[in-house]
Formats: structure tokens, sequence, C-alpha cells
């Protein structure tokens, strides 16, 4: 069994740490931040200001002997930020692309959005389709079949989630951590394409090479 708790984080270290980037992408307004804020600090604000560019933050979840470290870029929704966004996804393994599910265009750009990342980024990443505020089904838009089927024709992992609620938000995290690869060395870290932003981000490891190559034992 995985060792899991309400908040995953680093507390309980695994025998190996294996670091991988994750972006977060979709409109905005969907709820891309409070995800974040749910799943690194338990926390969430009804009133949450729009994100400028990016946002960077950093949680663990354990896996048997394996601890995974999520270098996570919450990206901005608004348009005017879109043709930034490929510095974000470059190197990614794993992305989660959020939609309303109060709000059907939301779903339609989320759509746009793995089309793109099937397109230009790693051939190997990791996707996910969250359908948020879940705590609204009363104001559906769009049906959880529907969303089900776009994920299973293709191949995304799924889940409804609602960050106010918290539902769903560790299970995501934590469905993504289980799919990643582990037995092979990971190329970079957050923002370590070195053509992306902020390429020497300190996270605080005491050897970040090493880290990088965790799990090669």
């Amino acid at each position: 069994m995985a060792a899991r708790s309400s908040r995953p984080n680093g507390q309980q270290q695994a025998g190996k740490v294996c670091q991988f980037k994750l972006v977060l992408l979709g409109e905005s307004a969907v709820g891309k931040s409070s995800l974040v804020l749910r799943f690194v600090k338990g926390q969430f604000q009804e009133y949450q200001e729009s994100t400028i560019g990016a946002a960077f933050l950093t949680q663990s979840v354990c896996l048997e002997d394996t601890t995974v470290k999520f270098e996570i870029w919450d990206t901005a929704g608004q348009e005017r930020y879109h043709s930034l966004a490929p510095m974000y996804y470059r190197g990614a393994q794993a992305a989660i692309v959020v939609y309303d599910i109060t709000n059907a265009e939301t779903f339609g750009r989320a759509k746009t959005w793995v089309k793109e990342l099937q397109r230009q980024a790693s051939p190997n990443i990791v996707i996910a389709l969250a359908g948020n505020k879940a705590d609204l089904s009363v104001k559906r838009a769009v049906e959880y079949e529907e969303a089900q089927a776009y994920a299973d024709d293709n191949s995304l992992l799924f889940m409804e989630t609602s960050a106010k609620t918290a539902m769903n938000v560790n299970d995501l995290f934590l469905a993504i951590a289980k799919k990643l690869p582990k037995s092979e060395p990971q190329a970079g870290g957050a923002g370590a394409t070195g053509r992306g932003p902020r390429a020497g981000v300190d996270l605080n490891q005491p050897s970040q090479a090493s880290k990088n190559q965790c799990c090669g034992n």
C-alpha cells in the first residue's frame, strides 16, 4: 500500500526521491491556482487573484519506497499569456489540463490545450484532465460521461475535482505520480530545460544533479 496522508508532503521520506516537472494549463478562472493551493497547502481561498505569467510551487507524495516530488508550474489562463505556455510545458513530464464543469467553453479550450501538448510537449508526457468545481454540479454544463469518453479516446487520466471541498485533488496528483516512470533518470526539473524560465530554481536539495538522477540508484 502507498503511504498517504490527507495532505501529501515530504514528511514521510521514502527510499528514493524522484523529481518531476508538472504544468497546469487551462482557461482563466477554472481554478488552476486553487487546485495547486489545495494540494500544496491544504487551503482554499474563495477569491483567488488571477495568476500573472506563472507561479512555481513544490509538493511531494509518497509511493511505497519512492517519494515523488512535483515541481509545479501554475500558468496564467488569460489569452495574452498563451504564447508563454511552451516555456513552461517544455520538458514537463506531466500536465494537468483544467476546465470548469459549469462552463462548456472551458472544456472546448481544454481540448485545444490537449492537442497542443500532444503536438509539442514531450512524447511521453502524462496528461491528466481535471473537471474542476465539482461542488457546483447543480450548474453542470459538461457531463461527466462526455469528459470521460474524451479522456479515454485520448489516453488521458480524468477526474472531476473540487478545490473548494478537496474532492479528488490529492487523488489526482497521486494518480499522476503512479503513472510517471520512476525507473529511468529524469531529464531536468523545474525550468531545467535551459531554455525555460528560472532555470536555476533552488529546491533546497543537497545535490540537485543527483536528485535529477534519483531513481537510477
